[in-house]
This record gives structure tokens, C-alpha cells and sequence, in this order.
């Protein structure tokens, strides 16, 4: 719910003025340095404010790049004064991080943050919002964060402020760390500032949670207004939150004390004709791991998602539109439990029929390339060797042809003369087309003429796929595996058939031309590194997969 909708709705009046009173507090913290996060700029700025809220009555506590200890010693302050207060405002800025459920604010001295690892560096909003509800309708919490928000930090967990489950009484008001201040500065700190006007015209902060009519903070302060008669038949009209309903409201209460909110959501329903659909689809409570099976299950489904993250961007709710239009269903972009059925249904019948077209595309190649190994490398020969590596780099008996080649360099190495093997070793050394060129000016009949060109070729084509293969790692990169998810990687390589090595959670060599043979069966780009695709289809077959 927008700034707009609530302070039209509500008529938001937010009023301070100053005279002593201890029960109320206020809690600022604000952090705009941290010992192993980046820097924020203007977070601590926020405390400046303290002395002109203490001038309006509060009791303030602030705290300016608090290490944990310190962070926990406020926050313990806040909960003392919590039992005494008649109101509370609470202000942090600095860095967040959510898991789209839940978030936290982190103290200064927060290492990098882990789904696993959010230990007492980081300060649940959530647990803030409890204490806050001690208070209802005379508490409010502000959030200030960067304005980059989404940013990943591992799999689980992105950057800035999630959904927040705001309870009963509570006013929450977020935005970037410029807005946030301004807004305490300009505004919450000044005696006899009317917030309407602002709140309604700025886009740069976001209100949620209940505000009533009258919002004042100061000594003496009216007292709210009781609800009207009409108050039954608002929460019925909230239970049903149809176009019906609030018309129904306000047919009866015309002058109703909702009325002008319910108008406001009218207005909303209009211009919003999916609204029904998405609160459905909010409904089902869905989690970051069920919406990463959904993004799988459109991926292998051939609708591409933008990534599987858990986060349903654009990216996600134009491929979830696509299947709606191909299914028959609405095109809404939003899901309800009947088509996350279907959807789930038809992926893993895809899956199952993409690892059978995989199975004969993979023992005709095999056929194919013992056909061409008993035609070159089968016959033992240096020209069959190089023959078989040049048309099957990673083939069946690649790691064979490459063992022979070796021991033939060796041999080569014994019987040539002085000069040409020290020429070639310093080719070798080098390793660059520069370098075997030369050797071939100087020994063009060398022994090692065969080789060079072999490997003048081979870093050629290297330097051509080059731009590809960087796009590729940069695109695995992206995907931030852990070592659980590249073992099970490892492991399910291993089940079809393709050999990895040692099953460690490292990518080597070994792991490169398996992953490059399993795309090669799929007719997927073939680059030795995992993508969103490639790793949905790999692991559409494993063991329950529950993030990366």
C-alpha cells in the first residue's frame, strides 16, 4: 500500500510539538561505516535528529556504527522503556538483507551474511515490529536502505528490505536513506508539521501497516478517534476485498468512517484487473525454495525466467505469462495451486523426455566415435592419435589418445637431437602460438613439427572461444554454487555415466569435459560451465533440490 492510498484514505495528520515527556523513546541507529561491508552513504545521518526529538519529549537513545554488543545494549534499552512508553519511533538506516520473508538490519561490525550465518551482526526487523506492537497506534518504525536493492548475496538472500508482515496498530514507513532522512529531519523532528501534504506527494516513501486518522505525537495528545458504528461492516467488506464488497460499504455508509478508503481501493481494484489473481497467488504463502521449483519448472518447460533465484521479476511473470497463453488459462502472470500442479506435471514429463532424447543422441554419438577411434587412434599411430583428438576432443577415448601422445612426445624427446629438443622445450614452456611458430622457422623438419602444428591449431581455436568461454565462467559465477550443490553436481555427472574425478565440490578439468559431454548430448551450448538451464536440467532428475 502506497504513501498516496493511505494518507488519502486516512487523512494521516501527524502533528509534533514540544514540551518534556519521558514516556515516550525513540531508538536511532545508523550505520554508514562497516569493517567488512561496503560504506553507506548518509546511513549515520539519521542521528542528527536525536537532539531535536529530545526537545519534542523523547526519550532518545542513538547509536552511530554500533558493533554488535553495543546494537544488543540499545536495542535491550528500547525493550526496558517499551514498558512504560505511550509511544515509540524507531529509526534504522544503513545496510539490510532479506530472504524475502524475513529481514535484518546489520550492525557495523557484520561479516558477509549467510543464510546460515545471520548470527547477532544482524538484527531481525521482525523481532523490532513485535516490540513495536506493544503500542499499537502510537508506534512507527522507519527504514532507510540503499536504493540498490535485489542485489544477491548468495542464493538465498539479496540485498535490502523483503515483505514485511506488519502488525496490527504498527506504522511502518521505508525508502532510501536520503528520503528517510530528510523525512526525520525535515518533518517528524519539527513541532506542528502537517505530514499529509508530503507523505501524499512524495513517491520516495512507502507507508504500510495501520496509521489512524490522528497521529500526534506531543504531550496532551488527542485522543483517537473512536471507530463509527460502521465497523462491522468494514471488516466484512475486508474479509470478502472485492469490487462488491467495498461498493456494498458504501452504499450503507455513504459517509462511512472507511469511506473515503474504500473509495481509494475501488479505485485500485480498477485499475488493477488482476488483483484478485495476485492476492491469490500471495496467498499460498509460497517460499523462496518452492519459487525456485516453479522457475525450474518453467525453465525446463523452455520459458525462460531470467534466473532461478526465488524472485519473481519480470523476467518470471512474462514466462508464466507465456505458458498461462499456451495452456488456456488467463494471462495474469500470477499463479494459483491448480496450475503450479500442472505446471510441476508437465516438467517432469518434459524432464523425463529430454533424458530419453539425451540417452539416444548419447549411444549414437558413442557409435559414431568407436567407429572413428577403430579407424585412427586404433591403429596406434601419432597421425591416428591426433586425427581422433582433432574430430573428438572429448570422446570416449580422448584421455586414451592424449595418455599415447604423451609417451610418443617422450620417445620423441629421447631420440631428438641436442638443439631441437631444447627448442622444443621452450616452445612448450611458452605455450603460445609465437613460440611454436618460431620453433617451426627453426627446425621446420623437426621432430616435434607434428605437435607444434597440433597446438598452434588447438590455441587458435582457443583464442577464437575465448570471449565465449569468459561469458560462460562469468555465467556460472553468477549462479554463486556452494560446495553442497557442486558435489550433488559431481555426483549426478557420475550417475549418468560421466566421469568427474574425485567427487570434491571442485570444478576441474575432469568435471569440465563431463559437464561438456552432458551438453553435448543435450544439444546445449557447449562450453564446460553450468548456466540456469543446464543446471535445471541436470538436476531435474536428482534428489530433492532445495537451493543452491
Amino acid at each position: 500500500m502506497d504513501a498516496t492510498r493511505l494518507v488519502s484514505a486516512l487523512a494521516l495528520t501527524i502533528v509534533l510539538s514540544g514540551a518534556a515527556l519521558a514516556e515516550d523513546a525513540a531508538l536511532l541507529l545508523g550505520n554508514d561505516r562497516y569493517q567488512s561491508l561496503g560504506r553507506v552513504s548518509q546511513a549515520g545521518d539519521s542521528l542528527r535528529s536525536g537532539r531535536a526529538l529530545e526537545g519534542l519529549g523523547f526519550d532518545v537513545i542513538a547509536l552511530r556504527n554500533g558493533d554488535a554488543d553495543e546494537t544488543r545494549d540499545a536495542l535491550v534499552q528500547l525493550l526496558d522503556r517499551s514498558a512504560s512508553a505511550e509511544r515509540m519511533l524507531v529509526v534504522l538506516t544503513g545496510h539490510f538483507v532479506t530472504d524475502g520473508t524475513r529481514s535484518w538490519f546489520l550492525t557495523a561490525d557484520a561479516g558477509r551474511p549467510g543464510i546460515f550465518a545471520m548470527d547477532r551482526t544482524a538484527v531481525s526487523v521482525e523481532s523490532i515490529l513485535s516490540v513495536l506492537a506493544r503500542l499499537p497506534g502510537n508506534a512507527i518504525l522507519l527504514l532507510g536502505a540503499e536504493p540498490d536493492e535485489n542485489a544477491p548475496l548468495d542464493p538465498w538472500l539479496r540485498q535490502g528490505i523483503g515483505a514485511l508482515d506488519v502488525p496490527q496498530g504498527v506504522s511502518v514507513l521505508r525508502g532510501d536513506i536520503r528520503a528517510i532522512n530528510d523525512l526525520l529531519g525535515s518533518q517528524l523532528s519539527r513541532p506542528g508539521v502537517d505530514l499529509a501534504g508530503a507523505l501524499a506527494s512524495s513517491r520516495a516513501i512507502t507507508v504500510e501497516g495501520f496509521l489512524p486518522r490522528q497521529f500526534i505525537i506531543s504531550p496532551g495528545a488527542a485522543e483517537p478517534v473512536a471507530p463509527s458504528g460502521d465497523e462491522p461492516a468494514w471488516r466484512l467488506a475486508l474479509a470478502a476485498d472485492t469490487l462488491d464488497a467495498y461498493r456494498a460499504y458504501l452504499r450503507r455508509y455513504p459517509d462511512g468512517y472507511h469511506a473515503d478508503e474504500a473509495e481509494q481501493i475501488i479505485a485500485e481494484i480498477i485499475a488493477e484487473p488482476n488483483r484478485a489473481d495476485r492476492l491469490a497467488e500471495a496467498a499460498l504463502g509460497l517460499t523462496l525454495d518452492q519459487r525456485r521449483d516453479i522457475q525450474n519448472d518453467l525453465t525446463i518447460l523452455s520459458y525462460n525466467t531470467r534466473g532461478v533465484d526465488g524472485i519473481f521479476g519480470p523476467g518470471t511473470r512474462r514466462a508464466i505469462l507465456n505458458w498461462q497463453q499456451e495452456n488456456g488459462y488467463p494471462q495474469t502472470t500470477y499463479l494459483n495451486a491448480e496450475q503450479i500442479s500442472r505446471l510441476d506435471a508437465q516438467a517432469r514429463l518434459r524432464a523425463m523426455q529430454l533424458e530419453a532424447e539425451a540417452e539416444r543422441r548419447r549411444a549414437e554419438a558413442a557409435r559414431l566415435d568407436r567407429t572413428y577411434w577403430e579407424e585412427t587412434g586404433a591403429l596406434g599411430s601419432e597421425a591416428g592419435y591426433r586425427a581422433y583428438l582433432e574430430r573428438y576432443p572429448d570422446g570416449l577415448y580422448s584421455e586414451a589418445a592424449a595418455d599415447a601422445l604423451q609417451l610418443i612426445d617422450a620417445d620423441k624427446r629421447r631420440q631428438a637431437q641436442g638443439r631441437d629438443r631444447a627448442a622444443w622445450d621452450d616452445a612448450r614452456s611458452a605455450d603460445t602460438v609465437a613460440s611454436y611458430q618460431a620453433y617451426l622457422r627453426r627446425f621446420p623438419d623437426g621432430v616435434f613439427r607434428p605437435d607444434a602444428e597440433s597446438r598452434i591449431a588447438a590455441l587458435t581455436q582457443q583464442s577464437r572461444e575465448q570471449a565465449t568461454m569468459a561469458e560462460a565462467a562469468d555465467a556460472e559465477a553468477r549462479l554463486n554454487l556452494n560446495p553442497l550443490t557442486m558435489r550433488l553436481v559431481e555426483i549426478r555427472l557420475a550417475q549418468l555415466g560421466l566421469d568427474t574425478g574425485q567427487v570434491d565440490g571442485r570444478f576441474d578439468e575432469s568435471t569440465r569435459r563431463a559437464i561438456r559431454r552432458y551438453q553435448r548430448d543435450r544439444e546445449l551450448p557447449v562450453t564446460g560451465y553450468l548456466d540456469d538451464l543446464t543446471l535445471v536440467r541436470l538436476l531435474a532428475g536428482a534428489v530433492p533440490f532445495s537451493g543452491r
